[in-house]
């Protein structure tokens, strides 16, 4: 039975927003939050006029707010009647080279990107645990693959340990109904890299957006998006000699 109700984190923008269109088409109700309110009430104006059958839900949140997280998602959760599947998609992609001078920098990042996650992720499996149903998703990316160098090492590193954090709920949850799927997108064109010069294989963000939301109806543990060429690449990029992965930053 397909999720009816879904909760997204970062949707103002980017992955987060793409998503939520494309499940606003498939007819799912929707829980949208994010910092800048401005843009969730144009994004819920523009799904409901689209798709009238539907409930959207919008509220601002700050994931690095932890105590706000778990107040949001449980909110959220009353005034929909229940959540099915929670998004863990919120972060940012700034990063500076190790030893620098920009430790704020970094340090804004592993907390955004990793620590507020793992709010997300209690808050999300707290809920699921009282049903004992659920389905929590993960955005992590290829980048978790190895440790990147320059601006990417520290945005690298969280998403590789947003990866592991995953794998350990999905352990924790084998032998029961919730599932747990880790999506790891290659380079999709969003606000978040739109000063980038070299994006690999990259595709645009609509696409990338329906193939995230193709993976995740399939409830997969993992799952590669677009699947080619990063399938493919997945286990090349963890066999690849350090000296090769330092030049793919």
């Amino acid at each position: 039975m397909p999720a009816k109700t879904i909760l997204i984190t970062g949707a103002s923008s980017g992955l987060g927003l793409g998503m939520a269109r494309e499940f606003a088409a498939l007819g799912r109700d929707l829980a949208l939050c994010a910092r800048r309110t401005d843009r969730l009430e144009a994004l819920r104006e523009e799904l409901l006029r689209a798709h009238p059958g539907i409930r959207v839900a919008i509220r601002s949140l700050d994931v690095t707010d932890h105590a706000a997280v778990f107040e949001t998602f449980r909110a959220f959760d009353a005034e929909m009647g229940g959540l099915d599947r929670i998004i863990v998609n919120a972060g940012i992609g700034s990063g500076r080279r190790i030893g620098t001078g920009h430790f704020a920098d970094n340090l804004a990042t592993a907390q955004t990107n990793f620590v507020a996650a793992l709010a997300q992720c209690e808050a999300a499996v707290e809920l699921f645990r009282s049903r004992n149903n659920g389905h929590l998703v993960v955005i992590s990316s290829m980048s978790a693959l190895r440790g990147l160098p320059k601006h990417l090492t520290t945005y690298a590193a969280t998403k590789a340990g947003l990866a592991a954090l995953a794998e350990g709920i999905r352990a924790e949850l084998l032998r029961t109904p919730i599932r747990v799927s880790t999506i790891f997108p290659g380079y999709i064109r969003t606000e978040l890299n739109a000063g980038a010069k070299r994006l690999p294989f990259a595709i645009p963000g609509d696409v990338g957006s329906r193939l995230l939301v193709r993976a995740i109806e399939r409830e997969p543990a993992t799952a590669y998006v677009p699947a080619w060429p990063w399938a493919f690449l997945a286990p090349v990029m963890r066999l690849l000699p350090l000296s090769v992965v330092a030049k793919l930053a």
